[in-house]
């Protein structure tokens, strides 16, 4: 007995499933972003990371950033935007340069610290917590506190006052004037013996990025900022998918067809009696 194909048997074997659509999609946009990457800046921590990543995209320079098996960083651009990555991050002084803090220089070693690793230590906490409190403020990027606080003789007829220093970054256009004051009044209020007009504020405006939509040789695609000299091979691979696609559609348009037109046998009829 000839046996006829099922057209959704067919259709379960032909055609793949969306879950294994959708990941070979993404396997092939992968490998498109990934065959040419390069390391640009490895081991670095994820602030640093995250701040390189964030103003290369803004200059539409595809990025990406991994993570190593260390919680090390790393940032990697296409081959063909190295120089460009380099002259934008070198421009915003990323990643920024690495110096030993007080609280590095004074770091607890042993069982027992000596009177100056103590004393070093809690100004650099109290250096640490006020910085951290400034930071906190609305319409304040960044902040930096440096309080010196001499150790004075108490024999010593004329004492060295304690002073301290407040830099902070802000928007630029943002109203910080009013803000200048209360710094003041915090830092004074939080050290004891220091006035308030030993407290030096000094506010750093931090421009707008005006340049993030420069040229960079970057144009777009489907959505995407690809590089010119990149674009021709992706778009032949994209193209070279879409072809496949509808390749595998046709054949399986004509099984169908085939299948449909193809006679069913018919079954025996029984002899006809003569009357």
């Amino acid at each position: 007995m000839r046996k006829t194909l099922d057209i959704r048997q067919l259709g379960r074997c032909v055609l793949p499933k969306p879950a294994a659509c959708r990941l070979a999609a993404a396997g092939l946009c992968a490998l498109i972003l990934n065959a040419c990457n390069v390391d640009l800046y490895g081991n670095l921590d994820q602030q640093e990371a995250n701040e390189m990543l964030a103003t290369l995209l803004r200059h539409h320079i595809l990025a990406e950033r991994t993570v190593g098996k260390d919680g090390r960083f790393t940032v990697a651009v296409d081959e063909k935007s190295i120089a460009d990555a380099i002259s934008v991050l070198d421009e915003y002084g990323l990643p920024k340069p690495h110096f030993a803090t007080l609280c590095d220089v004074f770091k607890k070693d042993g069982l027992v610290s000596s009177p100056v690793q103590e004393r070093m230590q809690m100004i650099c906490a109290l250096n640490q917590e006020l910085s951290h409190t400034i930071s906190n403020i609305d319409g304040i990027l960044s902040a930096e506190v440096h309080v010196v606080l001499p150790e004075n003789d108490p024999l010593r007829q004329q004492l060295i006052p304690a002073q301290a220093s407040v830099a902070f970054h802000y928007r630029e256009g943002a109203p910080v004037d009013n803000l200048k004051p209360r710094i003041q009044a915090l830092v004074a209020n939080s050290v004891a013996g220091l006035l308030y007009d030993n407290v030096k504020v000094t506010p750093f405006p931090v421009a707008t990025d005006d340049k993030a939509g420069s040229d960079n040789g970057l144009t777009p695609f489907l959505g995407m900022w690809v590089h010119r000299d990149s674009l021709s091979r992706i778009t032949i691979l994209f193209y070279g998918l879409v072809a496949v696609i509808v390749g595998l559609a046709a054949a399986l348009g004509f099984v169908l067809w085939r299948q449909r037109q193809r006679p069913y046998p018919l079954s025996p009829t029984l002899p006809v009696k003569a009357p």
